[in-house]
């Protein structure tokens, strides 16, 4: 109970608590303007954290229009079984439940790349290690202590941490795979990525719109400078 309240504490807290803490995260690599990617890590969110997270500043509908792609193609393929269309992502568990089992209801993660980062989400969901010491057998990297189990095991495989020795402590080096998952780590990298892709797309929904406004408001700009610099030039000709 107390180890999970620390780690929900912990996951609100903003990405610079963990910056100065010598652990070097991976780089993600999204892009929010390559669409099946943002679909396939809908359906990652739907399939592996929807059970316990929610994302309720989001709708299926505006995944569908932001995504470019028909509403029933949005039920059928990323939505789970009996959502509708105007359902916002809210999470299968109810606070009876959450309460009975964790003590507490796990946060909602509409906002967490924008408090965590992409890089730190992706170094988070990637660092998970055997660890037989802790209560669900496992620890993270990025996160030392965490209290949530590693959901993608099966997927990614086991991993085991490698030592070395600093100042005369022994931190951690590297992972390394010690059982292997069902994907490759090439292709878990890419749905680790695709999944950091679509929650920056619903920390800021609006970024999509205005990111394909940005090169008009640009253009508009620089036109408006040439005008204004013309302007400048007919009237200050006669005073030189």
């Amino acid at each position: 109970m107390k180890r999970l309240l620390n780690t929900l504490i912990l996951l609100s807290l903003p990405f610079g608590v963990f910056a100065g803490g010598g652990v070097e995260l991976q780089r993600a690599d999204f892009d929010l303007s390559d669409k099946d990617s943002l679909q396939r890590g809908a359906k990652h969110f739907v399939t592996y954290c929807l059970g316990c997270h929610s994302a309720k500043h989001i709708r299926y509908l505006r995944i569908a229009l932001d995504f470019d792609i028909e509403k029933d193609k949005v039920l059928k393929d990323i939505a789970p079984e009996g959502a509708n269309i105007y359902d916002k992502m809210n999470s299968a568990m109810n606070a009876h439940d959450a309460e009975k089992w964790f003590g507490i209801m796990p946060p909602d993660l509409s906002l967490i790349s924008r408090s965590r980062g992409p890089d730190w989400l992706y170094s988070y969901l990637k660092g998970f290690y055997s660890d037989s010491t802790k209560p669900l057998g496992v620890n993270n990297v990025v996160f030392p202590d965490v209290g949530m189990p590693n959901v993608l095991w099966q997927l990614q495989g086991e991993q085991k941490p490698v030592f070395k020795k600093v100042g005369g402590q022994q931190v951690i080096d590297k992972l390394v795979t010690e059982i292997p998952g069902q994907l490759p780590e090439q292709d878990f990298d890419r749905m680790i990525n695709d999944l950091v892709n679509f929650l920056v797309y619903v920390g800021e929904p609006g970024q999509l719109e205005r990111r394909s406004m940005g090169k008009y408001v640009l253009f508009f700009i620089f036109m408006i400078f040439i005008l204004a610099y013309l302007l400048k030039r007919e009237y200050w000709k006669d005073i030189h």
